[in-house]
């Protein structure tokens, strides 16, 4: 089982280590949420399927316009069901938003999405053919991680549609870029797309394993709307990273926010933290609430790398339901920096 770090007494150690908090990059009020950007209106549309409809650099002078939100069988596209593409092109610098966590709020969309930021993909919802899975009726709210926009501020948004049948589209929802003040600055923002496989071999765990071929999937976000639908059991995440060695010779945590319903931590092969037994477990496993625990995990300074590369792998178990990373914050911050978010959160 782990530590809870974010129990008063752990607090209380980690301040006392702390001996300034000169310098660091905190805000306040942590769930203050302003509208930085609002997309409703004209967005280009066409009908059809192509991945390279993804791509910024695509010319969509020729496609259609078309209202977002609202169905497209009520803007001349009656009785069509199949694939279309939604993209938006916009204004938005970083140093404007820095000192923000950033999330598409795209409403509800009928049947099938797959949205993408300037050609990176932010996040999956329901399943498309030939495994279709509707999420007709899931709100769509994607983390945008910063590192995504353009740091000239031009930007595109394209998505991937598909419906079943009935009404089809971006249907509904107040379309827009949200801005959430955070006091949580990480070193090394985590959030986006991780390799995963499901099934457990403990070689996945090892550095120098080629995991090339696994899927990839949006972290943080449930399995079940990337593709995974109704599956339970053990799977795997993993991720490479630098980490150079004036930062790594800090003391270190890794922040992987909440994980349903179990974990094990490694990074190059070796175990830093778990939340949960993971091994023989029952039948009827119903766990201990793990699923709710935000998991935070000490690196240890011995795993420093001559290379500076380190592979993040995280073994997971999920009983039933819902499964997998599904909410953040994820990244790697200095304990400085943690110390005194624990303290403004407490």
């Amino acid at each position: 089982m782990k530590t809870n770090l974010f129990s008063p007494f752990f607090l209380i150690v980690l301040s006392a280590v702390v001996l300034s908090y000169s310098g660091c990059v905190i805000k306040k009020n942590p769930t203050s949420e302003e509208k930085i950007l609002n997309l409703q209106g004209e967005w280009k549309f066409s009908i059809g399927d192509d991945l390279k409809w993804a791509s910024p650099e695509f010319n969509d002078n020729l496609w259609e316009e078309i209202t977002v939100p609202s169905s497209w069988e009520e803007q001349g596209f009656h009785g069509y069901n199949g694939y279309a593409w939604y993209r938006k092109s916009f204004e938005l610098k970083i140093n404007e938003v820095q000192d923000r966590v950033l999330y598409l709020y795209l409403g509800y969309v009928d049947d099938v999405d797959e949205t993408y930021l300037n050609g990176h993909l932010i996040g999956v919802t329901g399943s498309f053919p030939p495994g279709y899975e509707t999420a007709y009726d899931g709100f769509r709210k994607y983390l945008i991680p910063q590192s995504y926009l353009n740091p000239a501020g031009n930007n595109v948004i394209a998505i991937r549609v598909y419906d079943e049948q009935l009404s089809g589209g971006i249907i509904k929802g107040d379309v827009g870029i949200y801005g959430f003040e955070s006091n949580l600055v990480f070193d090394i923002n985590l959030a986006g797309n991780w390799k995963f496989h499901i099934g457990d071999e403990i070689i996945w765990k090892e550095k120098k394993f080629n995991d090339s071929s696994w899927a990839n999937l949006i972290v943080p976000s449930k399995w079940e709307n990337q593709g995974f639908k109704e599956y339970d059991g053990y799977a795997w995440y993993r991720k490479t990273i630098q980490i150079p060695d004036a930062l790594f010779d800090k003391n270190l945590f890794l922040l992987l926010g909440k994980i349903d319903d179990l974990d094990q931590t490694f990074i190059n092969g070796q175990l830093i933290g778990s939340t949960g037994e993971l091994e023989n477990i029952p039948e009827d496993f119903i766990g201990r609430n793990e699923w709710n625990e935000k998991r935070s995990y000490l690196i240890p300074k011995n795993l420093k790398s001559s290379d500076g590369i380190y592979t993040i792998a995280i073994r997971v178990y999920d009983g039933f339901r819902d499964g997998g990373i599904y909410e953040g914050p994820i990244g790697i911050i200095t304990r400085e920096k943690y110390s005194e978010y624990l303290k403004q959160n407490n």
